[in-house]
């Protein structure tokens, strides 16, 4: 069964000649789909799927030599290219292909922004189109699903999360050996890749810290006291694993008020599902203490996605003060600042004095169980 992926008609809109889009995303969330059902659909006949992992494919693509590549591309008028990170100059041979083969089109996608963002940067600064994926939206599944249906797998989006194969499956042990997998065999495979990271038992270590810090700020000197680790290396360790999607970070709101609490950072995951299985913890809700960070981290996620795939320019943060008032999630657009209180449980929410009083043209409201999906889809 295919779910309808939302990038798919922001992919078609943006492919053309001479330009470049660029894909990124974690792995397995369903890029190589993604490409596929594009190229299944197109009215380009004249097209080429590769792999940045094939070495012919690399010998070509990592040549810098026109000849070579003109040789490549042969009268091919689309070039596709899965895992495109894995070839080196991959940026600088795009570059050189969109600008000496007439009619060209390129897209490419990777499961790490260590290289690819690196390597098409400044090359292809005005030659490409930029585009994120994420593990299914509700945006897409809900297009698929009932009303009903979506109430009743809430539960299973917090516990096992919405990776396409994930959601797909209809049997909970399967979906946990699932995850088990990712988090064992693909979660660190690009950090670990990289020269100078070695110690794979602490990166485990301070994603599972994180995991039980969900909403709350973090600070790199206790995670380094925790983990006897330096705080440089936590900030380092810490960018890698944004690079390679497995967390994000949001930053707190601080414009007006001395109070305002802004220096540390809050993480989440891209997944609850792979925070659940870093922890090895997939008990149903009734049976959790964190359902409430489960949930914070699910609505954030999804209003991310929702941001990316319907194209809305959003700058997102927290907000708190010292004395602890404080609001789980801001989004501003348009010049404007929207509050989201985040709660599991319908209680009445009612905004800070002081964020009326400072943010006077602000707005402020409660996503919960109730009202959720108006605020995500």
């Amino acid at each position: 069964m295919y779910i309808p992926q939302k990038q798919l008609e922001n992919l078609r809109k943006l492919i053309c000649p001479q330009k470049a889009v660029i894909i990124y995303g974690p792995r397995r969330c369903g890029k190589t789909t993604l490409l596929k059902k594009m190229l299944s659909e197109t009215d380009e006949k004249n097209y080429m799927f590769v792999s940045g992992e094939d070495i012919v494919v690399q010998d070509y693509l990592g040549s810098k030599s026109i000849e070579k590549l003109r040789q490549f591309a042969g009268n091919k008028k689309l070039i596709v290219i899965d895992e495109a990170q894995k070839t080196k100059d991959i940026g600088l041979n795009i570059k050189l292909m969109l600008d000496h083969i007439e009619g060209i089109k390129i897209v490419a996608s990777g499961s790490s922004s260590f290289d690819l963002a690196r390597q098409t940067g400044e090359p292809l600064t005005g030659r490409k189109y930029t585009l994120m994926m994420f593990p299914l939206a509700q945006l897409e599944i809900g297009a698929a699903q009932t009303r009903q249906q979506t109430d009743a797998l809430l539960e299973s989006r917090l516990v096992y999360g919405s990776y396409p194969e994930v959601v797909l499956m209809d049997d909970n042990a399967r979906r946990a050996l699932y995850l088990k997998e990712i988090v064992n065999s693909y979660l660190y495979k690009d950090v670990l890749e990289l020269d100078g990271v070695r110690y794979s038992d602490k990166l485990v270590k301070l994603l599972q810290l994180l995991a039980f810090q969900i909403g709350k700020e973090v600070s790199y000197n206790e995670l380094g006291t925790q983990l006897g680790m330096s705080k440089n290396t936590i900030e380092r360790y810490l960018d890698l694993l944004e690079k390679a999607f497995v967390i994000f970070k949001i930053k707190g709101l601080s414009r007006s008020l001395r109070k305002e609490v802004s220096k540390n950072p809050r993480y989440y995951f891209y997944d609850t599902g792979v925070r659940n299985g870093l922890i090895n913890n997939f008990n149903p809700l009734s049976m959790r203490d964190d359902t409430g960070a489960l949930w914070e981290n699910y609505i954030v996620m999804e209003m991310l996605k929702r941001q990316e795939y319907l194209g809305l320019q959003a700058n997102n943060y927290f907000w708190r003060t010292y004395d602890k008032k404080e609001i789980d999630f801001v989004e501003e657009r348009n010049n404007r600042l929207c509050g989201y209180e985040i709660a599991w449980s319908a209680k009445k929410s009612k905004p800070p004095k002081e964020w009326l009083e400072t943010y006077k043209d602000s707005t402020y409201q409660a996503i919960t169980r109730d009202n959720y999906l108006q605020f995500i889809i």
